[in-house]
Order: structure tokens, then C-alpha cells, then sequence
């Protein structure tokens, strides 16, 4: 079996490549100029859709996984760049959300024979449990919170507007759009100062080829640069990246890591 994986930025395109080749499977990076950051085998342009088919039509490869962050921003800064391809993707799209864009691509690219197959094989020990998965216990106003804020935030990733919102005394802070997860949080410290708890959900009909959501280290520090006390994600639907190290940082810094 050989699979492509086209690569965005961040730690899970590195943790799958590393998975896939335990279990022997041989895999093609493709990297994305400019936004791919682990050495790819061949890098491409942004919106270049047909040099990429192209390249993996002359190494007989039909199956196409897609992680890692691939700003939405950047789509609409590049849009003059688009391939024929990539044109054709943007205005088959009912509207131009992320999930929306992705989607269409894969049909697009379903219809000229590949197949984008389910990375959780890969991944599933990266699933987020449920209960407490740091050793520092959320206190009852941020487990009150939670549980206020976690249908809103089921409601506002399922219209694909984002994936993350920030809660302070059950009031929404902030609501990830187009900023990403870090700019999201940095805004309700911002706004609200300390004391926030950050809450990430999948789509309620999510599709694991596309965009699945992903908590780290990162969001930690960044919870901790805002004086955050919790972090509660969507159990079996948020991967976590190195959870380890993340429970190490929950340790030090105070901050409750839950699942939902």
C-alpha cells in the first residue's frame, strides 16, 4: 500500500508518518510551500492542485491523506494562484467555510479516481479519553462552564465557523474563525483576563479525513500566557499531541486537562 500524505503545518502529519512507517506502509510526503514544516519528498505551490495529481499519477499513488493546519486565510491571499483544479474546487463550493472547501476537493478529486481513506487506524491512541486526563482536577466553576459552554461549542464547529471557544463565567469570550486555535485564546485574555477555560469539539457529523481537531503543548502555553485554568476537549473526537509532555505542562502550570 502507498499513501500520499499531503502535509500542513503543525505536529500530526509528523506523528502519522511516524505510525504509518511502524506498520510498514510507504508513504509519499508532499508539502505545501511555505506552509508544510517536516522535510517533504516534493513540495508544491499553493493551489497547484494538478502539478501535485500530476506527481502522484507518475508513482502510481490513488491514496491521499490530508493533516495538518492549512490557514484558511491563505486561500483567499493566493486565490490568483489557483490552478484550473483548485478554480474549479472554489466555485463548485456552496460557500467558501473550510470544511465546506476541503470537501469539495476530495469530491473533486474522487471523480478522477482517488480515494482519501480514514487516518484513525494511525492515530486512534491519540483520541482524546474521557475524564481527567491531567492530574490537576477542574474546580466546579470551570467544570460548570464546561458543561454550559460544550453544546455551543458542538453548535458553532458544526456550521463550520470553528472549532474552539473561550468561556468565563458561562459567558462566551471568544470563538475561533478564520485566526486559528492560539489567536482565539491570546483574544480572550485579552478580553477577559485570567480565570478563562478554553473548550475544543469536533463537528457533530464529523468526517476524520477533514480538518479533525487537535489540542498540544502549544494550546497549553498559550492557555498559560493568558492565565487559563482549563482545557476540556471532546473525548474520542480531539486528538492530543503528546500527552505526556502536555500533562507535564498541565502539572507545572496549573491547568486542568478534561474530556467530555
Amino acid at each position: 500500500m502507498r499513501i500520499c500524505l499531503l502535509a500542513g503545518s503543525g505536529e500530526l502529519p509528523k506523528v502519522f508518518l511516524k505510525k504509518a512507517r511502524e506498520k510498514e506502509v510507504e508513504v509519499f510526503v508532499a508539502g505545501v510551500r511555505g506552509i508544510t514544516d517536516l522535510p517533504a519528498d516534493e513540495y508544491f505551490p499553493l493551489g497547484k492542485v494538478g502539478k501535485l495529481l500530476k506527481s502522484l499519477e507518475r508513482r502510481g499513488i490513488k491514496s491521499i491523506i490530508m493533516l495538518g493546519k492549512f490557514e484558511h486565510s491563505l486561500i483567499f491571499s493566493h486565490f490568483l494562484t489557483l490552478d484550473d483544479i483548485a478554480l474549479r474546487v472554489f466555485q463548485k463550493a456552496r460557500d467558501k467555510k473550510p470544511h465546506t472547501l476541503i470537501k469539495t476537493l476530495v469530491q473533486e478529486l474522487e471523480t478522477l479516481g482517488f480515494e482519501f481513506p480514514d487516518p484513525r487506524p494511525f492515530l486512534e491512541e491519540l483520541l482524546a479519553p474521557t475524564g481527567m486526563i491531567s492530574h490537576f482536577e477542574p474546580s466546579k466553576e470551570a467544570i460548570e462552564d464546561a458543561f454550559w459552554g460544550f453544546p455551543i461549542a458542538k453548535e458553532i464547529a458544526s456550521l463550520d465557523i470553528g472549532q474552539t471557544i473561550v468561556v468565563k463565567n458561562k459567558a462566551v469570550v471568544s470563538v475561533e474563525a478564520m485566526e486559528g486555535t492560539q489567536r482565539t485564546i491570546e483574544r480572550a485574555g485579552e478580553l477577559a483576563g485570567k480565570g478563562c477555560r478554553v473548550i475544543k469539539t469536533a463537528r457533530k457529523n464529523q468526517d476524520f479525513r477533514i480538518d479533525v481537531p487537535t489540542v498540544g503543548p502549544k494550546t497549553l502555553e498559550t492557555i498559560k500566557k493568558i492565565r487559563g485554568d482549563a482545557l476540556f476537549v471532546e473525548a474520542g473526537k480531539v486528538y492530543l499531541l503528546d500527552k505526556e509532555k502536555m500533562q507535564r505542562l498541565a502539572e507545572k502550570y496549573h491547568i486542568a486537562i478534561y474530556g467530555l
